[in-house]
């Protein structure tokens, strides 16, 4: 078995009267690429924040090589090499696109080994393919480049796991096709462990090898793309139509 990186149990996040995320399990080893699909308000953003530390879950616990991260700041999950990305991308728009690696590299990266595509914002940016936009402003590339100089200052850290919340959101199809061989490419490459949520779960289920579902805020499958299309339960939650064309996708 590949080493566990990282193992949520049991999280749950419950804001006033309402369980957004309900008692989730899961395991994440190295050199997986994971996705985590579901319908509108199952829960996967709210999960996703709880295991970045962007928000501390209600209970439950989150292991990274034995070490508790629950409810610790955002900067210890960086020191444990966790990354995100958020839904809408997150840059300094005045500051040049090296600069925005550069930010990156001083937060976390220079202090940890690396793979030889991440040991300056050169080797980045290239590996991202905005070598060159090195010196526009941040703000003044396309909002698909604004995801993926996103991506770059999250690889400038120099993570083990790399959580992507929804990268294909408002991309082209092809962009979307280009977006998932990165990520695979990320994951071969680098050897990173990758773990994506997405809308678009027909190109997920084409690049991930393990998806897990949530519905409700409850984990509901967690199997291969073939397992998952399959199940019972998930073809119910998505009412049937999602699962269909993404039967015809999964590896």
């Amino acid at each position: 078995m590949t080493e566990l990186l990282l193992q949520a149990r049991d999280i749950t996040v419950r804001f006033g009267g309402l369980t957004a995320v309900d008692a989730v399990s899961a395991d994440f080893h190295a050199g997986e690429l994971v996705g985590i699909i579901g319908p509108n308000g199952a829960g996967k953003t709210t999960f996703f924040n709880a295991i970045s530390g962007v928000i501390a879950p209600t209970s439950g616990q989150l292991l990274a090589d034995g070490n508790n991260l629950s409810g610790k700041g955002p900067h210890r999950y960086a020191a444990a090499g966790i990354a995100r990305t958020f839904q809408t991308p997150r840059v300094f728009p005045d500051m040049p696109v090296t600069a925005n690696i550069g930010f990156g590299l001083k937060f976390a990266g220079r202090r940890r080994e690396g793979a030889w595509q991440l040991r300056d914002e050169a080797s980045i940016l290239g590996l991202i393919g905005l070598a060159a936009q090195s010196d526009l402003p941040a703000g003044a590339i396309t909002p698909s480049q604004q995801r993926l100089l996103e991506i770059g200052m999250a690889l400038a850290t120099r993570p083990r796991l790399l959580l992507l919340d929804e990268v294909a959101a408002g991309l082209t199809e092809s962009e979307i096709e280009n977006m998932a061989l990165l990520i695979r490419r990320m994951r071969d490459e680098l050897g990173l462990t990758v773990v994506w949520i997405e809308h678009a779960v027909t190109t997920l289920l084409r690049h991930v090898e393990r998806v897990i579902v949530l519905h409700q805020g409850r984990k509901i499958a967690d199997g291969t793309p073939a397992e998952v299309v399959r199940d019972a339960e998930v073809i119910e939650a998505y009412l049937g139509d999602e699962m269909v064309e993404a039967e015809g996708a999964a590896p």
